[in-house]
């Protein structure tokens, strides 16, 4: 059973847990992460989640996304699902997430990073990622419009390329 923490909607700690997928009360909140790895050419890192996910099974998605698990914090959660995921050890030391979206269970929060990876040096879970590849911002719109990417709001998907100029991220 995976539990996670439960907030209030400012994001409050409420000092309690919950089964991750069972249903929370009025005023609980869980975290989720995502985290962008983006290639020096302006390219993201996507995934295509294994057919046996049970939400948006061999839909594309962003590098990696997953679950805050009980006790962590998001930014250890980002480290850990990357890891899982892409095999790959990630330092998010001092980076914040570049944005939050409030969803109606809980808070996600984005980390966007810059990377040049070769995919042969990932190692993919299995259950979780059937295949890896670069896309750059059409590509990626393209697969939205034709339902084979998970359906972000195209606006947001600009966004989190724009995102990755305008700030600056983490390159190490």
């Amino acid at each position: 059973m995976e539990l996670v923490d439960l907030y209030d909607e400012d994001r409050i700690p409420l000092g309690r847990t919950a089964e991750r997928h069972a249903p929370k009360g009025p005023g609980e909140y869980r975290t989720v992460v995502h985290v962008c790895i983006f290639d020096s050419r302006g390219r993201l890192l996507i995934q295509q989640r294994s057919r046996e996910k049970e939400s948006w099974p061999e839909a594309w998605d962003v590098s990696v996304g997953g679950g805050v698990d009980a006790g962590e914090t998001s930014r250890q959660a980002a480290e850990r699902e990357v890891r899982e995921e892409l095999g790959l050890a990630l330092d998010l030391s001092g980076v914040r997430p570049s944005v939050t979206v409030n969803f109606d269970g809980g808070f996600d929060d984005f980390f966007l990073v810059e990377r040049d990876l070769a995919l042969e040096d990932l190692t993919l879970q299995k259950e979780e990622v059937a295949q890896a590849r670069w896309a750059d911002l059409p590509e990626i719109c393209a697969m939205a419009d034709r339902g084979e990417f998970i359906a972000y709001p195209r606006s947001f998907l600009a966004f989190l390329f724009d995102m990755r100029g305008t700030f600056g991220f983490p390159t190490k």
